[in-house]
């Protein structure tokens, strides 16, 4: 059980570090470290990150590192999305949603790869005005909407795509990024989290009363609240004291060895799936 304590302190340590990270790492841990099954795995990681992510949006925002107006922008649609893209999730199996995850993995290692220190260099509180027009907006609006999209489809925040996006552009500084981020993959793992649940005993209701159609995937979703309760407490212990260290780390230097854990994760996971 160590080491899925010591998952769960790196989680909380990658949303409070980079305002990212936390669901691509949480729904692996808890699939091959735990031993759940993966979609409760994808359901738990919400109700995880979710709770983490909000103590974060909550010391951000009282430190005014949250940009309200971009949070909505991409919140907002970001419920719809994950209405759709939790529906979708509902009729494909566990592995698939694995082997999507594995590769949103590797998205989120090439852009923190190409990110570089350019986006955090030259964005500035003087600088955050810039890029936020109509056509900003709606760029914004409809990012938010495929973010929750992926959110309801494979159990993720969208952290590591909302970081850059609100850096290069809604040219936000690099500290108000990432408390927008964790206030916008609060909302997301929280909606996501409800609507999987409630359509997950839904069907569950409706398979007991009527016959599976053929090519229906049914995966029962089951919660262990007490796994949830102690990677949430470990999570936020990690994310208060990465965000406490994290401007003594070089931001290039963090993101990409991180970006460099996520391809071994994705290639652990494809190569599992395919071979075992």
């Amino acid at each position: 059980m160590i080491w899925a304590w010591i998952g769960a302190a790196a989680v909380g340590l990658s949303l409070g570090l980079l305002g990212s990270g936390g669901a691509i790492l949480t729904v692996p841990i808890l699939v091959y470290v735990v031993g759940h099954d993966k979609k409760s795995a994808i359901a738990e990681s919400l109700a995880i990150v979710g709770a983490i992510a909000c103590l974060g949006a909550i010391r951000a925002a009282r430190a005014h590192a949250v940009d309200v107006r971009s949070a909505l922008l991409l919140a907002l649609p970001g419920i719809i999305g994950t209405a759709a893209g939790t529906r979708v999730s509902m009729g494909i199996s566990g592995a698939l949603q694995l082997a999507l995850l594995a590769l949103l993995m590797c998205v989120a290692a090439v852009l923190m790869f190409r990110g570089g220190a350019a986006p955090t260099q030259q964005a500035s509180d003087d600088g955050a005005t810039v890029g936020r027009g109509i056509g900003s907006a709606w760029i914004v609006l409809l990012q938010g909407l495929a973010l929750g999209f992926i959110t309801g489809l494979v159990g993720i925040g969208g952290g590591f795509l909302i970081v850059p996006m609100l850096v290069l552009v809604r040219r936000l500084p690099m500290h108000r990024a990432v408390g927008t981020s964790l206030a916008v993959i609060t909302i997301n793992s929280i909606s996501g989290f409800l609507q999987i649940t409630a359509m997950s005993s839904a069907g569950a209701d409706a398979a007991s009363t009527r016959p599976i159609a053929a090519g229906t995937v049914v995966e029962a979703i089951t919660l262990d609240w007490h796994t949830i309760g102690v990677f949430s407490v470990i999570g936020c212990i990690a994310s208060i004291a990465g965000n406490a260290i994290g401007g003594r780390i070089p931001a290039v230097a963090l993101r990409r060895v991180f970006a460099a854990c996520l391809l071994l994760m994705a290639a652990f996971i494809l190569l599992r799936s395919t071979l075992w």
